[in-house]
């Protein structure tokens, strides 16, 4: 599904990621963990193509097609979808209707004719009774005076609508309180199929208590230094991230 080859990642000049490896496989759930200032956000923007965050070398192969000069639009063609710490708001366009012209873009771009009206609205309808979404929540302003728990359910509801193949959630359990935080990851378990992959990215392990990961894996110093199964996690929720440290200098 995914494969990340000797990825090296800067921001203005400013080495961020030194040589990220990592396969993620349809059907899996891939969390990555780390300090702050490791590079799991930046790892998580170049993956998805933001323009100011330079690659210097290396590749990101999804499904087999190199999508390494891929800019962010065409990546999302393709299917990477990317949930935001911090989701934006736009006045005056409904939620419905942005997820509308998402859909009908991305069908453009594979030479396929708009969504007819019926059968938008029949999958609205599903996806949104999947996700215990009140369907008057979809036709306000997107994000406009949500509450926190509030923007990532919308945004769990783009995912489920466009049904990417590979999710990447970069701390969607940042300010979250556990109500909301176990919504979020119930739409992500629901969604969750052998024919698409999500990255998790997270501070704390508390996420994964929720959605369950098959890897995790932590990034150090623009590196991915250690991997694992959903035990490391507890690990580094127990002794932090010094004995992994300590392991590197030995």
């Amino acid at each position: 599904m995914l494969q990340i080859k000797n990825v090296h990642a800067s921001v203005e000049d400013k080495v961020i990621l030194n040589g990220i490896n990592l396969e993620v496989k349809a059907g899996e759930v891939h969390a990555i963990m780390g300090p702050n200032g490791a590079g799991k956000s930046t790892l998580a923007s170049v993956i998805s193509g933001k323009e100011e965050y330079e690659m210097t070398d290396g590749e990101i192969i999804l499904d087999n097609e190199d999508i390494t000069e891929l800019d962010p639009e065409e990546r999302a063609h393709k299917g990477v979808f990317m949930s935001f710490q911090y989701p934006i708001s736009i006045p005056g366009v409904s939620t419905t209707n942005f997820i509308k012209t998402a859909i009908n873009e991305t069908r453009k771009s594979k030479g396929l004719e708009d969504m007819p009206a019926s059968e938008m609205l029949k999958m609205i309808k599903e996806k949104a009774e999947l996700l215990d979404i009140d369907r008057k929540f979809l036709s306000r302003s997107l994000n406009e005076g949500f509450s926190g728990g509030e923007k990532k359910r919308n945004e769990i509801f783009q995912m489920a609508m466009l049904e990417p193949k590979l999710a990447i959630l970069d701390e969607t359990d940042s300010g979250l309180d556990i109500d909301a935080l176990k919504i979020v990851a119930n739409g992500v378990n629901k969604l969750k199929s052998n024919d698409n992959a999500v990255v998790v990215i997270t501070h704390y392990q508390r996420l994964l208590d929720y959605i369950v990961p098959d890897f995790v894996h932590v990034l150090m110093d623009g590196k991915i230094v250690k991997s694992g199964t959903k035990e490391l996690a507890y690990e580094l929720e127990e002794k932090g991230y010094d004995w992994i440290k300590e392991e590197l200098v030995k």
